[in-house]
């Protein structure tokens, strides 16, 4: 089974150089669509392995899958392959400049696999400030200045915030090393975590979740995520919001446990508490009176990733595994919506909600989707979401967060309403339909994300058993 942490580490660098050696041809952009599938794939086999016999650990201990790693493989797979399959450029629409997209995208693929499976809390910071580098690049390459504007403003918040964090991880190694046979690894930390020292875990931690928390885009630490996602190639936007996101919460949920193992869960309840409610509060107040869809869609973003630190802030069994289930829905269903608004774009010419009407009439192949995916966004069932969410409201109100979480349902509620709003102007309304019809393989990236989130939703039997063992290698369920 090590050999398969290999495969998935080892092959996306190796088709970006194939990418870089064959840059001006078009097939290249299949080549991050093969990555991810294998990803996908070796996901799926490490969580049955994992399962099965335990964690699957190579290069001395410095990388290390367990079940939670495993799964969150999966969430990365499964979300990029909707994002590569359906953002893939027409053959028309290639350039020069493909092969160097999908060389990027490759690396970002490498840089979020390495900091998933990392067994080393340096080595976690190392990857996730690689998926800085790559993605900056990658969200530059949008049309336009204003693509750049983004571009910088991303690099310059999130230089911050992985600065702020390995502040925190620095503390955090120190506090490891200080100890004989703890070293900077989870397991480590968090086999000796009662021989850590409390003052110095407890300032590490609350550094390293505050700079984490400015990558995965919660409050007031949110402000470079609608310029960057709004402007990134469709794709990308996809990536970002689909699983960038989550594998920043992924860290930030591994430093949770240790610092809650050592001094308590007190101080990451109430930042995640805190972080988690403004991020609704922000999203709430923005939503309403929003003129861009994708901008709409990345403040979507800011308000999932504020439930799941609602989540994590609950903590227990029922709302870390909803969490982390939420991460494999909400991150199908965005990267799919950004797919379609980049499809939407193309078609109408205009991010502007006000000049888009009619979609379920003129274009029923863009305004289908659109509309059940924004469904599925809100939490309707049948969708996973909606089942995710009611796990981590319940949580919320049996562990005595209850006028927190009454805060946040009305938080919600105004969100529901303003997107609602927005989407219903988009696809409802007159209009002639528009000939022609895209090929069935770029319907079907569209469409399967839908109907994998809606059999999510009804699948908790059988992932059950991942999901607890997720749980369980966090330490989350206390």
């Amino acid at each position: 089974m090590a050999t398969l942490i290999w495969v998935i580490l080892g092959l996306p660098p190796l088709l970006a150089v194939v990418s870089i050696a064959f840059r001006r041809r078009y097939w290249t952009i299949a080549l991050p669509i093969l990555a991810a599938a294998t990803l996908l794939g070796v996901g799926i086999a490490l969580v049955s392995g994992v399962l099965a016999s335990g964690p699957v650990t190579t290069a001395s201990g410095w990388l290390r899958v367990d079940s939670l790693s495993a799964w969150m493989l999966v969430v990365v797979g499964a979300v990029a392959v909707v994002a590569l399959w359906g953002g893939a450029p027409s053959a028309s629409a290639a350039s020069t400049t493909t092969g160097s997209f999908a060389a990027l995208l490759n690396l970002f693929l490498a840089a979020m696999t390495l900091a998933v499976v990392a067994d080393n809390v340096g080595l976690m910071w190392v990857a996730i400030e690689l998926t800085t580098i790559t993605t900056a690049f990658l969200v530059a390459s949008g049309e336009g200045r204003y693509s750049l504007e983004a571009a910088w403003k991303y690099v310059v918040l999130g230089a911050v915030g992985v600065a702020i964090a390995f502040l925190g991880v620095a503390l955090l190694s120190a506090a490891g090393l200080s100890i004989e046979g703890v070293g900077v690894s989870w397991v480590g930390l968090m086999t000796h975590a009662g021989a850590l020292d409390p003052g110095l875990t407890k300032i590490a931690g609350a550094l390293a979740v505050l700079g984490f928390a400015t990558k995965a885009g919660l409050a007031p630490m949110h402000s470079w995520l609608p310029d960057a996602h709004s402007q990134a190639p469709a794709p990308v936007s996809g990536l970002m919001s689909g699983v960038l996101l989550s594998v920043a919460f992924y860290a930030i949920l591994r430093i949770q446990a240790v610092t809650d193992a050592v001094v308590g869960p007190g101080l990451m309840q109430t930042m995640l508490l805190t972080a988690g409610l403004l991020s609704l509060a922000v999203t709430a107040g923005l939503v309403i009176t929003q003129r861009d869809y994708k901008r709409l869609l990345a403040y979507s973003s800011i308000e999932h990733m504020g439930l799941l630190a609602l989540g994590a802030a609950a903590g227990g069994s029922l709302a870390i595994a909803a969490v982390l289930l939420h991460m494999l829905g909400h991150g199908l269903l965005k990267s799919m919506l950004f797919v379609t608004s980049g499809r939407i774009l193309t078609f109408t010419g205009t991010h502007h909600i006000s000049e888009v009407h009619g979609l379920l009439r003129r274009r029923p192949d863009l305004g289908q989707p659109f509309l059940l995916g924004t469904a599925g966004l809100l939490g309707f069932p049948p969708f996973v979401t909606f089942f995710t969410e009611v796990g981590i409201i319940v949580a919320g109100f049996t562990r005595g967060l209850g006028w927190q979480f009454a805060v946040a349902l009305v938080l919600l509620l105004v969100v529901f309403g303003g997107i609602t709003r927005n989407v219903l102007a988009m696809t409802l309304g007159p209009g002639d339909p528009v000939p022609g019809r895209p090929k069935w393989w770029r319907r079907v990236p569209l469409w399967l994300p839908l109907a994998a989130s809606a059999v999510l939703g009804f699948a908790a039997w059988p992932l059950s058993a991942p999901l607890l063992a997720a749980v369980a290698a966090l330490g989350g369920a206390r």
